[in-house]
């Protein structure tokens, strides 16, 4: 297990390399970029430089001036160093305003998780024990509905109800207009209250997939010759499908657990954007339309080892849920 560990970091790592650089090309080829909006704004101010030359010289300034290949190592070593730069729409350190949304991003993304195994789970077993029963038919419109809907449209929904017409919740944001007023739990209660709609919206649109793969994984081990030998032994029917049957569908389950890792902590860029909650996705995104190269290489950067962090875990989880399996 630790030589196949030892491997796969170091596969990561070279995989990591190469997204790396592909992150960096696309960043310096993207049309426009914060730059030249500066640029093109100092140069009309009166008696100022012309745009070529403000251009010249802020690419100096933010080391744009080289090569790609001489760039990206630059780029790759001042990383190594810890050093990722300073974001150019924030105008903070790009750590510092990391680290300011990563965690909003994280609990909310935490919790619709879990929330999405506890729901999503059971409705797939449910239906793959009763298949083609009202039960069955229900789940599976229900899920149907959740891979179908768009999550602007979803939101939109759940806004024009709670929101406008009940008025339960606000349209936007993290916290209420009162919110320093309040004491420090009426401050947790406010920020929980305003995540409770993008809470709702990821789980929706993301169970249906979940419940989907656990039902048609649950059918085809139900199917299975040993599940048959295992009820002819006359084991009830709970431990043939607890015991027996749900062990084995886990297997693909992982795959989808270890690849839900990058959500909890990049955040969900739509969903937020929507909801204008501050987190790493609705940062990233504000980012990325100002042109703010720094910080959005950094937040793909993150993705991608979350990535494959989670594809190792994955991995690794399969010989924890399986004793069939033997990795060498």
């Amino acid at each position: 297990m630790r030589k196949y560990i030892i491997k796969r970091l170091l596969q990561s790592i070279v995989i990591l390399f190469f997204v790396a650089f592909i992150v960096y090309v696309l960043m310096r080829c993207l049309p426009t970029s914060y730059i030249e909006a500066i640029a093109r704004e100092k140069s009309m101010q009166p008696g100022s430089k012309s745009y070529e030359e403000w251009m010249a010289q802020l690419s100096v300034t933010y080391g744009m001036d080289g090569s790609i290949l001489s760039g990206f190592i630059k780029w790759v070593f001042s990383y190594l160093k810890g050093d990722f730069g300073d974001s150019w729409k924030w105008t903070v350190p790009v750590i510092t305003k990391f680290q300011d949304t990563v965690w909003i991003s994280f609990v909310m993304g935490f919790i619709a998780f879990i929330i999405e195994l506890i729901i999503a789970i059971p409705l797939g077993i449910i239906a793959a024990t009763k298949q083609y029963s009202k039960a069955d038919y229900t789940i599976s419109v229900i899920a149907l509905a959740g891979i179908s809907l768009p999550t602007f449209f979803f939101a939109s929904l759940l806004k024009l109800l709670f929101s406008v017409k009940l008025g339960w919740f606000d349209l936007f944001g993290l916290v209420g207009r009162n919110y320093d007023q309040l004491s420090a739990f009426g401050q947790i209660m406010d920020k929980a209250n305003h995540l409770v709609l993008p809470i709702i919206t990821l789980v929706v649109v993301s169970m249906g997939s979940l419940m989907r793969y656990t039902r048609t994984n649950m059918l085809e081990v139900l199917n299975a010759d040993y599940i048959r030998t295992a009820r002819a032994k006359g084991l009830s029917e709970k431990k043939v499908i607890y015991h027996h049957a749900f062990r084995n569908t886990l297997i693909p389950i992982v795959t989808i657990v270890g690849g839900s890792l990058p959500g909890l902590f990049a955040g969900a860029l739509i969903t937020e954007t929507l909801y204008a909650i501050p987190g790493i996705g609705y940062a990233s995104y504000q980012s990325m339309i100002a042109g703010d190269i720094p910080f959005s290489m950094f937040y793909l950067v993150f993705i991608a080892v979350l990535t494959l962090l989670g594809n190792l875990i994955a991995d690794i989880l399969y010989a924890v849920v399986d004793p069939r399996v033997r990795i060498a």
